[in-house]
């Protein structure tokens, strides 16, 4: 009897202990296949689903190992589950930092940007380009000023790419010109430079150019190298500048009139009273529009300020002095490079003739009005910005 008691007393705790055991391990092993079953379906549907199973899962288990991380980990496993039978959508890369319209992209697809770069249609894209122009320089031409642009464009080096925009839908006569068959050509009728270049100079199409100059077609340039002229650009720290204008042919302001004793100016003296702050344009900070060049980072600014529907361009010179701080030092005028402004009124005579004024008229009457009303736009713009702020400014320059 005692024998019996004691072997009965020892056989208990064995039972127990086995019975405890067994049901921990069914328990873990269930959870196991729990876990993997969703798992194995969604391989089955998609396979880049995995990475998004539960990022947490993956932080966890490298740092410590819990009740809390299966749990977690089956719950993203089922929402994950279900999100795709019901959505059947195929990827669920979402990825915030790309650029709009791009987040369920793999970053490494991306391609942001672009160029005007020429390419094959045959043989290794590796191998299309023997040279990637570092510049760009546009004209806004009618084939009448094509001795004129053919002039222009020998003063430019292989280091630039060539963009004629045509006003006038004549494109295939330049092909006289060797170069003109290596150069970009968009013809629209009777449209401005800077309409062309609010829809085709993007800063994303021009990223890969340091500068990109925007020209009239009336420019002579016997006095110019634009290799010189960006040599002195950076020297003197420009980010928005024009070659200095002969100051004995057509209209000009102070500021943009060549001095010969010098490189580089970037202020002036101007009629008493137009300047209130020496610093401010006409008398610094100030470019006109005819022949503006601009480096990569100050175009992405002034690209963003043109209107779509002011296509003249005029008052803009006087703003451009809010894409660079300081302007008064970034803003200048090239001196020993120098052109003269022909002054064609070519564009002028393609308007309308409208109530007995000549097309040319009409053309000048708009250009008035889209002045004060690009004025009027960045006035009110900041108003609307400093009332937003809380900002009450005893004084602005709007101009």
């Amino acid at each position: 009897m005692g024998t019996f008691g004691r072997s009965v007393i020892v056989r208990k705790p064995n039972e127990t202990m086995r019975l405890i055991v067994l049901t921990f391990v069914g328990v873990v092993f269930g959870f196991l296949i729990g876990i993997s079953f969703p798992t194995l379906s969604l391989n089955k549907l998609n396979s880049s689903i995995l990475s998004n199973i539960d990022l947490r899962y993956i932080r966890d288990k490298s740092s410590s190992f819990s009740t809390q991380t299966f749990f977690d980990a089956w719950s993203s496993a089922k929402d994950n589950r279900i999100q795709v039978q019901i959505s059947n959508d195929t990827s669920k890369i979402w990825v915030p930092s790309n650029p709009r319209g791009a987040e369920r992209l793999p970053p490494g697809i991306v391609a942001a940007e672009s160029d005007f770069y020429l390419r094959r249609l045959w043989g290794k894209p590796s191998e299309d380009l023997t040279i990637k122009p570092k510049n760009l320089v546009t004209f806004t031409v009618g084939y009448a000023q094509k001795k004129n642009i053919d002039a222009a464009v020998k003063k430019f080096s292989d280091d630039f790419t060539i963009l004629l925009f045509h006003y006038d839908g004549r494109t295939t006569e330049w092909d006289e010109f060797e170069w003109s068959k290596r150069a970009i050509h968009v013809s629209v009728q009777r449209q401005t430079k800077w309409w062309y270049a609010k829809r085709f100079l993007h800063p994303d199409i021009v990223a890969p150019y340091d500068y990109i100059f925007i020209w009239d077609e009336d420019l002579g340039v016997e006095h110019f190298n634009a290799v010189e002229y960006l040599r002195l650009v950076r020297k003197y720290g420009l980010e928005i500048s024009q070659p200095g204008l002969d100051p004995n042919k057509g209209l000009t302001w102070q500021m943009t009139k060549r001095r010969g004793d010098q490189e580089v100016h970037k202020e002036t003296e101007e009629k008493p009273g137009w300047c209130t702050n020496p610093h401010l344009p006409p008398c610094a900070a100030f470019v006109e529009i005819m022949a503006p060049v601009f480096s990569r980072d100050a175009w992405r600014c002034v690209w963003h300020m043109l209107q779509n529907d002011l296509v003249h361009g005029w008052g803009l010179d006087f703003a451009l002095r809010r894409c660079v701080e300081p302007a008064h030092e970034k803003i200048g005028v090239v001196d020993s490079q120098w052109i003269v402004h022909q002054t064609v009124p070519s564009l002028g005579n393609q308007g309308q003739a409208e109530n007995g004024k000549a097309p040319w008229q009409g053309v000048r009457e708009r250009c008035k009005k889209e002045w004060t009303m690009f004025r009027l736009r960045i006035e009110n713009a900041e108003k609307a910005l400093y009332k937003e702020m809380g900002i009450f400014p005893l004084n602005t320059t709007t101009d």
